[in-house]
């Protein structure tokens, strides 16, 4: 989204929705081998068909959700695609919980973006959540190379008609923005999955190493009940907000 749309909404974090169709896939390349120490969840491998990604602007969600489509064979929805119109024009906020609303009712998908102010009707409907918590210096240069890439044409997760300058006066500002993220919105991010790890799949990915692991077996790829149930089987879990995973 624009730099000045991003910064005028704290409560919306954006990035965005494919065509169903496969030619919108891009191929998953080969990575990293899958951690051996987690290569059997609890109960057998997890079924994934509801797929939320969340993460900060520059994280890479958008991306994940086309490999992870192509993986999967999932349709993908970027939340940017449908939320934003020609000329960086938002939908209203009634209008807005509606769509999403009549998205999540999908069978089956893989859903990027933020947008706090429908995030509970997303997590209410997704099987597995994955939260892209990467060093917000790799988000925010990521951020920076994906406006020079696209400095002339829509990126392909989002409306036709939103380009984004390649200068801009707001470009510090929004730098900062995104150096923030760990705490202007991952506290809040956690407590909206605290109250769901026992029943969701989270997966949290810290570094590009650990998302090449998940792309590689995704549906093996340990979740934050897992984890828990490996590292402090002796002891009670640790709260969700005090637990690193590195």
């Amino acid at each position: 989204m624009s730099i000045q749309n991003c910064l005028s909404n704290e409560f919306r974090w954006a990035q965005p929705l494919a065509p169903e169709s496969g030619k919108n896939h891009y191929p998953t390349q080969p990575t990293f081998k899958h951690p051996a120490q987690f290569n059997r969840p609890l109960e057998g491998s997890t079924s994934m068909k509801r797929i939320l990604i969340i993460g900060s602007s520059g994280s890479g969600k958008s991306t994940l959700a086309r490999q992870l489509g192509a993986k999967l064979e999932l349709p993908v929805i970027h939340l940017d695609r449908h939320f934003w119109h020609p000329g960086w024009v938002g939908t209203p906020a009634p209008e807005w919980r509606n769509t999403v609303y009549d998205l999540v009712k999908r069978d089956s998908w893989i859903m990027d973006g933020n947008y706090r102010d429908t995030m509970d009707i997303r997590l209410e409907a997704a099987d597995s959540v994955v939260f892209l918590d990467l060093s917000p210096w790799i988000c925010a240069l990521r951020a920076i190379k994906r406006r020079i890439k696209y400095r002339k044409r829509p990126r392909p997760d989002i409306a036709d008609g939103c380009i984004e300058p390649l200068l801009d006066p707001q470009l510090f500002q929004f730098v900062r923005h995104v150096l923030s993220y760990p705490d202007r919105a991952k506290p809040y991010v956690m407590q909206q999955l605290s109250p769901i790890a026992h029943e969701k799949h989270i997966i949290f990915l810290k570094t590009t190493q650990d998302v090449n692991s998940f792309l590689s077996a995704p549906l093996d790829y340990p979740s934050l009940q897992l984890i828990r149930h490996s590292n402090y089987a002796q002891q009670p879990p640790a709260p969700l907000m005090h637990l690193h995973i590195d």
